[in-house]
């Protein structure tokens, strides 16, 4: 990666342990890249912030890999040489395999009613973060917490005799015309039908599990949720109150003698640590479950775990509109679109975008009039044909050697398109250290904004332009568009949305 042979070239001049961070820069005036290193030591040895800028500067500067580096205001921009880039554009970009064994927990809705919109959001984001976490060299497993047992099947069998006409109606049971179809069915078994149905929802949207872990089979009846609550009492952080069993203001056992959903949670993530031996869980959640994070947190640590190895990811709501109107969504009032229906009237391809365009800690309107336009005012209709025009071009061309390296830039375009390709490295590596999997939907788009630029600015089939050296440089130009189109198709397949080569 380029920003590594810069953070290289500074190993060289700093000796320093310092967080040095190397950005690209907003404006492309601002170099090729920008580094805040000269603030960084600046504090440190009590100078004049401007005045290690330039220093850093002008030493960077001998270095074989900068055309020119510039201090302004206090940042270091750097601008890179021609050959830098071209050389690194002919190189295969591979990540190291990593040590850490990661565990991705996502969906994990309750077997109690079909999957709905707002879990495609979790869904879709976390399918595509075990992709990056994979494609980066880490060792991932995917799973779905089943929870087939406690108060939420309890409440499904009621519902269930509540719609038979067995028992009173109450507003906490679930409704809706699923409810009636699964009439005569016990809890056990309509929560065994609607995972079924879950289970084709999930691979209609062409969500992957690895494992499928059941409360009821791997926790409760192998005896798990007694053993952590020994563990815990040997620990001596249990308390008794009330008559039941008690962590910090949390109830592990209650009165009755049932257990928690958090005791479950907590026998849940010793297995994930302890058992299975897993460096980092990544758990991702509703917004209705941003309460229970601080306690999950701190009953990781009673459990002998470091809560940094615990990763909580918050999905916020998504509001659906359609003909600029909400529409509602309550899996008890019946009154909801799911995640099937979604996809039936926008696609996979949109409905993935679409959710993977936002950051998980935004709230998130989703709008199917959007999703449905076939036009480039639909995001994902503008990259998908601009994958589309890459593969044309190089379809039209009679030239067939389209591996002749690129050897010099004779337009901007040419340069900005090398520079946008070579970003995406550095993208992966960041979503898999911050985990921000919307960057994908951001690069990719602007992937096929400098690529349109590129097509209107510089001609690659055809006579050549006077003063052009023909075929050959034709080849060249061949090489650069196939491997936009090979970034562009990775990113797409890493996003779990398909590739056309016509539209």
């Amino acid at each position: 990666m380029l920003r590594e042979i810069i953070r290289g070239e500074l190993a060289k001049i700093i000796n320093d342990d310092l967080e040095i961070k190397i950005s690209e820069p907003e404006r492309s005036e601002n170099g090729d890249y920008s580094t805040n290193v000269a603030f960084l030591l600046a504090k440190k040895e009590g100078r004049k912030l401007q005045e290690v800028a330039k220093e850093l500067a002008l030493r960077l500067s001998s270095g074989q890999f900068a055309e020119r580096v510039a201090a302004k205001n206090g940042f270091v921009n750097i601008f890179l040489k021609d050959e830098v880039l071209l050389k690194a554009l002919g190189e295969k970009e591979k990540f190291p395999k990593k040590k850490e064994k990661i565990n991705v927990e996502f969906v994990s809705a309750n077997p109690t009613g079909p999957l709905t919109m707002a879990n495609g959001r979790g869904g879709f984001y976390g399918d595509v973060l075990s992709n990056v976490l994979k494609k980066t060299g880490y060792d991932v497993t995917r799973e779905y917490y089943i929870n087939d047992a406690g108060n939420q099947i309890k409440l499904l069998g009621e519902s269930i005799q509540a719609a038979e006409g067995k028992i009173p109606e109450k507003e906490e049971y679930y409704k809706g015309e699923y409810i009636k179809k699964l009439k005569g069915k016990s809890a056990a078994e309509a929560a065994s039908i609607l995972l079924k149905e879950i289970k084709n929802s999930l691979k209609k949207a062409g969500i992957k599990f690895d494992v499928w872990f059941s409360e009821e089979k791997n926790l409760r009846k192998t005896g798990e949720l007694k053993k952590v609550l020994e563990l815990l009492n040997k620990e001596g952080v249990i308390k008794e109150g009330a008559g039941a069993l008690w962590l910090d203001d949390n109830v592990l056992v209650k009165s009755n003698q049932e257990f928690t959903y958090f005791l479950s949670d907590l026998a849940y993530h010793y297995d994930k640590f302890i058992k299975r031996k897993f460096d980092v869980a990544i758990d991702i959640w509703g917004a209705d479950h941003h309460g229970y994070v601080a306690r999950m947190k701190r009953g990781t640590v009673m459990l002998g775990v470091n809560p940094e190895c615990l990763k909580i990811i918050i999905m916020q709501l998504v509001r659906l509109t359609r003909d600029g109107k909400e529409v509602r969504m309550g899996k008890r009032t019946g009154e909801f679109v799911t995640m099937d229906e979604l996809l039936d009237e926008v696609g996979l391809d949109a409905a993935r975008w679409f959710f993977l365009s936002h950051a998980p800690e935004t709230h998130m309107d989703f709008d199917l009039d959007l999703a449905k336009e076939r036009s480039e005012k639909n995001p994902v209709y503008y990259v998908q044909y601009a994958h589309t025009r890459m593969q044309s071009i190089l379809r039209k061309s009679e030239i067939r050697n389209q591996k002749s390296e690129i050897k010099s830039f004779e337009h901007p375009a040419e340069r900005a398109l090398v520079m946008k390709v070579l970003r995406c490295p550095e993208i992966l590596e960041d979503i898999s250290k911050d985990y921000q999997v919307h960057r994908l939907t951001t690069y990719a788009y602007e992937l096929a904004q400098t690529f349109s630029a590129f097509y209107r600015d510089v001609k690659v089939i055809g006579p050549p332009r006077l003063g052009e050296a023909g075929s050959e440089r034709e080849a060249e130009l061949l090489y650069l568009v196939s491997k936009a189109k090979e970034t562009l198709a990775d990113l797409l397949k890493l996003m779990g949305i398909s590739q056309p080569e016509e539209m």
